[in-house]
């Protein structure tokens, strides 16, 4: 069993910036590929970005290509995503999600176990 605790949402203009956290407890996360999804309203829930549980391997949704990072820091218990040169569409529910049962390389949102409660992006035009 892993819980996730979402941090850094909030609301940003256009070019801005916003980095957010995943802390997650309970079960060792470092055998768990971690990833960020986010939904907006009225549209299916998308991967945004995938970490394998080493870190060596990042995927990201070309949308975010350039200009959204994913690291992790196993020691801390804690997944990252530093968001920068942040456009209005990029406006949805940011939620990090666990998994053990398939690669990082797998973007898939039915196949994560373990998920946050989620943190709000905003970003104005």
């Amino acid at each position: 069993q892993v819980q996730l605790v979402e941090s850094g949402g909030g609301l940003v203009q256009a070019g801005g910036s916003l980095s957010l956290s995943c802390a997650a407890s309970g079960s060792t996360f470092s055998s768990y590929a971690m990833g960020w999804f986010r939904q907006a309203p009225g549209k299916e829930r998308e991967s945004v970005a995938r970490i394998s549980w080493r870190g060596a391997s990042t995927y990201y949704a070309d949308s975010v290509k350039g200009r959204f990072t994913i690291s992790r820091d196993n020691s801390k218990n804690t997944v990252y995503l530093q968001m920068n040169s942040l456009k209005p569409e990029d406006t949805a529910v940011y939620y990090c999600a666990a998994n053990r049962r398939s690669s990082a390389a797998v973007g898939t949102p039915e196949l994560y176990e373990y998920w946050g409660q989620g943190t709000q992006v905003t970003v104005s035009s």
